[in-house]
């Protein structure tokens, strides 16, 4: 068989099965600088912290051409822990912009935010950028205030698992995968083979499991009604004005009115300093700067971040999918 007919189940393969694949990285080089306190806005007493959240939530480093960096949930924690020990920092605000992520990367942070305001007694504010969804909702769910710009999507309460099909793929190109396994239901999941009905239903007991937690979670934090909450599980979006209305958010303006309420929250002058934490200087540096330090390339299918629309290993997620599912 002509290896051009070859190549692309095989490259197909390898970006499905990210677990089995081997790890190939070109430089070894790690993001070891260690994070600086920067000054982005206000000049009087006191400080707030800007901890910034974005992109595809993991607990996985992320992966680039020249070198690694740490994980977001690594970030954040990083960034807490300097804010907990800053005596002159009386509260955060953590700066949303991100699709979600794996369920355990969205709980993790919600695990820590909570363990941060107990801990410290410090408020957080959760300021919204363009995309605040499913896991990027999940996380701001511990904050004392939710604030949401005037054009952001949030919303989309619950889960999805993801599972490409090779089948027809491999049928067509004479490729076949033999599995030998210890159980009936080891290889459920396989994108090898049609899912049978009885997976399907074991593969809902899962997703409805981590569904109700999340919608837990929103319950707990939110207080909704039972009607606006039978609308969250839909798991539709929202804009940030259907958001407000329905109860998932506290307030729609911008990231200097959520510096003005964390500062209001933490009992500070209006003109308390905003501070950052970065591994590199920025000239002219502003609230709006996401950069911790220089950005590793990332994978992109046809311009957009490829993580957002292929998750870096199998598993259930927090996620928002634009786009790529029927």
């Amino acid at each position: 068989m002509p290896l051009k007919r070859i190549l692309p189940p095989l490259v197909a393969l390898l970006l499905l099965l990210p677990g089995c694949a081997p790890k190939i990285k070109i430089f070894a080089s790690q993001a070891t600088e260690p994070l600086k306190e920067y000054v982005v806005d206000g000049k009087g007493e006191g400080k707030i912290a800007l901890i910034h959240l974005r992109g595809f939530l993991t607990t996985q480093p992320n992966q680039g051409m020249l070198r690694s960096q740490p994980s977001p949930v690594q970030e954040l924690v990083n960034a807490l822990k300097l804010a907990e020990a800053d005596d002159e920092v009386g509260g955060v605000v953590v700066a949303i912009d991100s699709p979600g992520g794996t369920a355990t990367a969205s709980d993790v942070l919600y695990h820590e935010l909570l363990d941060f305001k107990t801990r410290s007694g410090k408020k957080v504010v959760a300021a919204m950028f363009d995309v605040a969804a499913s896991g990027g909702y999940y996380a701001a769910l511990p904050a004392d205030w939710i604030l949401a710009h005037p054009t952001t999507i949030t919303g989309s309460v619950g889960v999805v698992f993801m599972r490409p099909k090779l089948s027809g793929l491999m049928d067509k190109v004479g490729v076949d995968v033999e599995v030998s396994k210890s159980g009936k239901d080891k290889d459920m999941g396989s994108p090898f083979r049609p899912t049978t009905p009885e997976e399907e239903a074991l593969f809902q007991g899962i997703i409805d499991d981590l569904a109700a937690r999340f919608h837990e979670l929103v319950m707990a934090n939110r207080k909704l009604t039972e009607e606006n909450m039978a609308t969250v599980k839909t798991a539709r979006v929202f804009t940030a004005n259907q958001a407000k209305a329905i109860g998932l958010i506290d307030q729609i303006g911008y990231v200097q009115d959520a510096f003005a309420k964390a500062r209001e929250l933490a009992g500070l002058e209006e003109d308390a300093k905003v501070v950052t934490y970065r591994r590199d200087l920025y000239p002219d540096d502003n609230p709006y700067n996401t950069l911790d330090s220089a950005e590793p390339f990332r994978p992109t299918l046809l311009g957009v971040d490829a993580r957002y629309v292929m998750p870096p290993s199998a598993g259930f997620c927090y996620v928002w999918v634009r786009g790529v599912t029927r």
